[in-house]
């Protein structure tokens, strides 16, 4: 602390020096010599300042900015997919999982697409979304669906996904 001190001190020298030699050459311009040499030291405090501050508060990588970065693909990813991807992978595996977890999620897209695309509401008019759907995709989202009989009988293989999917991309 004291040798940054005597750093700093050490700039304020030459100007004082130098305003000293104005005095003694100009001394009928030693207002304009005090003001010139005011500024100065001014400016050489200002740097002595960033100077301190830049040692105290380093610029290295704080533990925000650090918190904020993603190291991995599976934080980038939205939370939203993430969750309809295993439901979808979970759907495979038993039909509890086909009726309880998955069929909520086909029911609310393909309510939202027949509805902005088509104009028909899926609980109002339901033969309408029938025949806008499809008997594959109706079959499970059609609101009086029951429950499974069998909770652990096979779910949806990827072949049914796919023409579920297509069905839905078609509405």
């Amino acid at each position: 602390m004291i040798r940054r001190a005597w750093r700093a001190s050490k700039l304020f020298l030459l100007p004082t020096a130098a305003v000293a030699v104005a005095l003694v050459l100009a001394p009928d311009r030693a207002a304009l010599a005090i003001h010139i040499w005011l500024l100065v030291l001014l400016g050489l405090a200002c740097i002595v300042l960033l100077q301190a501050v830049h040692t105290a508060y380093p610029t290295g990588n704080s533990p925000f900015l650090a918190g904020l970065r993603t190291t991995s693909l599976q934080a980038e990813r939205p939370s939203s997919l993430a969750r309809t991807e295993r439901e979808l992978s979970m759907a495979g595996a038993a039909a509890f999982d086909v009726h309880f977890r998955l069929r909520p999620v086909l029911a609310e897209l393909a309510a939202d697409l027949l509805s902005t695309r088509r104009g028909i509401e899926l609980e109002r008019t339901p033969e309408r979304a029938h025949a806008a759907l499809g008997d594959e995709v109706w079959e499970i989202v059609r609101p009086d669906r029951p429950e499974p009989a069998q909770r652990h009988a096979p779910g949806l293989d990827q072949a049914q996904l796919d023409r579920i999917v297509t069905a839905l991309e078609r509405v």
